[in-house]
């Protein structure tokens, strides 16, 4: 049975925008005019963020709990290239992993696959329309 997920936005002023789900809040705005301080996240910096955190919670709840692995810490640096013409959507997308402890190399590369394919819904849902690769690296 499928639930139903929520978010009310409300617009500020300028191109600033409040997003809000229960008690939670996110700011999003767009640097218009030029030199003007920026407030939030843009939109499409929000979209890497949930791909980004969506992915490390799911490929760090397979290392410990799946694959037993010693992980100590995980980082992800999501980057994006925009296309300049309208709409200015992500052409592509990289993921850079960085998995800290003595863990397992081929276990990495299954929680990758397994977070992708079944796991994080965020990059499940955005590979059909934009190309994404991962790429890890252990570090002490």
């Amino acid at each position: 049975m499928a639930s139903e997920l929520s978010v009310h936005a409300v617009y500020l002023d300028g191109m600033r925008v409040l997003a809000e789900t229960g008690n939670h809040q996110v700011l999003t705005d767009y640097p218009l005019p030029a030199g003007r301080p920026v407030e939030g996240l843009t939109s499409l910096e929000l979209l890497l963020a949930s791909l980004a955190t969506c992915a490390a919670n799911s490929v760090l709840a397979l290392l410990k709990r799946k694959l037993n692995q010693p992980v100590t810490g995980l980082e992800v640096n999501a980057r994006g290239s925009r296309r300049e013409e309208h709409p200015t959507v992500l052409s592509e997308i990289s993921l850079e992993f960085i998995v800290k402890g003595a863990v397992d190399p081929e276990a990495v590369k299954k929680s990758l696959k397994i977070s992708e394919d079944q796991l994080c819904p965020v990059w499940n849902m955005l590979k059909s329309g934009t190309p994404i690769t991962a790429t890890y690296r252990i570090a002490p």
